[in-house]
């Protein structure tokens, strides 16, 4: 039995060496199915912020406003605002599928209202400000047949600058004294979309 023991530990050992020396420790090794794994994965942004948490908690205090579906891409060292992401042109405000906002019930986006429903989100992104585009066109990949005759608002934020970097892109509702914030997060750039409603 201690002749077994033995062995296993020093089969294990050769398993980290090997995989130490080809890059990553063992946690890090990928079976064939894992490397296909996306590397902007999908997320969701509730307002009220946890929402399913607090429902099935019997917590929720706030009625359910919105809900925000998209791919987080990752910085990975690269320029992102003006080379990655061009000025001027339109942005699927993530990865992959283009992002999708869902209000259920009518809103104020910065002081301009926008009925219940699902729409795209879009920006165009510039040095000092961003554009946010709500569009008709749900189920789309990337930008590429963006229509902006089904645009049914724009508006347009301030970027802030963060002393911070955010890694991985991030879209986050805050609570606001009137309503709350969509936040845009990446790379040291911060954009915040007012949202309110009765």
């Amino acid at each position: 039995m201690k002749n077994i023991v033995v062995l296993a530990g020093f089969l294990l050992s050769v398993a980290l060496v090997r995989a130490q020396s080809s890059g990553g420790g063992a946690a890090t090794q990928s079976s064939p199915a894992q490397s296909s794994l996306d590397s902007s994965p999908l997320d969701m942004s509730y307002y009220p912020v946890d929402y399913p948490v607090l429902k099935i908690q019997d917590k929720v205090n706030e009625p359910l406003i919105a809900r925000v579906v998209y791919s987080r891409p990752q910085k990975k060292g690269r320029r992102l605002f003006g080379e990655l992401v061009n000025y001027g042109q339109v942005w699927r405000l993530g990865a992959n599928e283009a992002t999708e906002i869902e209000f259920f019930r009518d809103v104020k986006v910065d002081r301009k209202l926008i009925k219940k429903g699902r729409y795209t989100l879009y920006a165009l992104v510039d040095t000092d400000k961003w554009t946010i585009i709500f569009n008709k066109e749900t189920d789309t990949w990337g930008a590429f047949r963006y229509d902006s005759a089904k645009d049914v608002l724009r508006v347009t934020e301030p970027v802030e600058k963060q002393s911070g970097i955010t890694e991985i892109f991030s879209i986050a509702f805050r609570k606001a004294d009137k309503g709350a914030l969509l936040s845009f997060s990446w790379d040291d750039v911060l954009v915040n979309l007012p949202v309110s409603w009765k």
